[in-house]
């Protein structure tokens, strides 16, 4: 797409305006609702050291860029992310925060897509040119200071991610992946399966332990289920009733619906494990339903952040609460390796054109679907034409 002969109405890094070629993408332009979505052209990202540069073939969905768009990370948000992105009072104060995103501010005018399906166009000088060709997954969470320190940055929350025909990434955080997967099937795997797996793996879950899941129908709780099951696990899911036999389909042993008493369901002390990004009103029940020693797990808290924690509970039983964002170095290699053994599946729910992200965030938020919804940037027709 060569340069149109339009200007932006106000000034920022995405101006088009000394651009040779551009790109479309999807510009959020600060904190808000639908209409901080910003269809349009930008420069194509330009290459620094050890960088590469991806053509995106499939952008996953998932919670994390609706919350940051809405200011829930802010500290001051105490509603689930289903109140903040109906409840009017709620988003606008969010958005007086200033304080929305994983770590410091967040980067507006910026380009999210935490999920990134791509292929190698090019590297920067002196890099592998070997990577040029590739089908690769992204790791969406990346350790800034190494794997000695848990500080970490994550794509498009941190810096832009890959809502866009275009990408560039450190080279270090692309992963080639040999399978007959499509484009949107690998596009559901890094954020949900990563943050999956890295909860499985922290909780250190074994054959034979029984995992409870809650959220099970979502991109993380479904993939926790597979990769529980992996392991060996006995695993117990929690979701919507409309969504229960699917969720069984995908290895579930047995499933609760969201609305049951999870204690009347399973009996204190019945657990090893609990694997949660759902957290609200049922967070006591689920620590009542671990054995002494057991593991609670999380990595979100879609259904309210602020929980009531009985202190007996916790320390009486011995548990150990375990929080998880910054994923530990063997996780993305594990989930190349399942892929291309065929140890998991894809779960993909739909997929739309990444110019209906409205549409797709729309019913996403509707909860109605089990999997991911993939966004599908338009097709280049002459690759040569945009690259250096």
């Amino acid at each position: 797409m060569k340069k149109e002969n339009t200007t932006t109405s106000v000034k920022d890094r995405f101006d088009t305006k000394d651009c040779i070629t551009t790109m479309k993408a999807v510009v959020t332009t600060g904190n808000g609702g639908y209409e901080k979505l910003d269809y349009r052209y930008v420069p194509i990202p330009e290459l620094a050291s050890n960088e590469v540069l991806l053509q995106v073939l499939a952008a996953g969905v998932n919670n994390t860029e609706i919350n940051t768009r809405l200011g829930w990370y802010s500290s001051k948000v105490t509603t689930s992310t289903e109140s903040l992105t109906t409840g009017e009072k709620e988003k606008q104060d969010a958005q007086k925060q200033g304080d929305g995103g994983w770590n410091e501010v967040t980067p507006f005018p910026f380009i999210q897509g935490t999920d990134c399906c791509g292929r190698v166009v090019a590297v920067a000088a002196g890099g592998d040119k070997r990577l040029v060709g590739l089908r690769v997954l992204v790791r969406s969470c990346m350790r800034s200071k190494g794997w000695d320190s848990l500080e970490n940055i994550w794509m498009a929350s941190d810096f832009d991610g890959a809502f866009a025909q275009f990408v560039k990434v450190p080279a270090t955080e692309v992963f080639p992946v040999d399978c007959e997967w499509s484009d949107a099937e690998l596009g559901t795997i890094p954020c949900a399966y990563g943050t999956a797996e890295n909860m499985v793996h922290r909780a250190k879950v074994a054959k034979g332990e029984h995992v409870l899941i809650a959220g099970a129908s979502g991109g993380v709780g479904s993939a926790a289920v597979q990769l529980a099951k992996r392991r060996g696990a006995v695993v117990t899911a929690i979701a919507g009733k409309a969504k229960l036999e699917k969720v069984q389909a995908i290895g579930a042993d047995q499933v609760i619906a969201r609305d049951e008493d999870i204690v009347e369901f399973l009996g204190e002390n019945s657990v090893d494990v609990v694997v949660d990004n759902v957290a609200g009103h049922c967070f006591g029940e689920m620590l009542k339903v671990l054995k002494r020693g057991g593991r609670f797990v999380s990595s979100g808290a879609i259904a309210g952040p602020i929980v009531e924690l009985d202190m007996r509970d916790f320390y009486l039983k011995d548990l150990t609460l375990i929080g998880c964002t910054a994923w530990d170095e063997p996780i993305f290699q594990n989930l190349i390796s399942y892929i291309e053994k065929g140890e998991i599946k894809p779960l993909l729910a739909k997929t739309f054109p990444l110019k209906k992200i409205v549409e797709a965030q729309r019913e996403f938020t509707n909860k109605k679907h089990v999997g991911k919804f993939v966004l599908i940037p338009p097709p280049i027709d002459d690759l040569n034409q945009y690259l250096p």
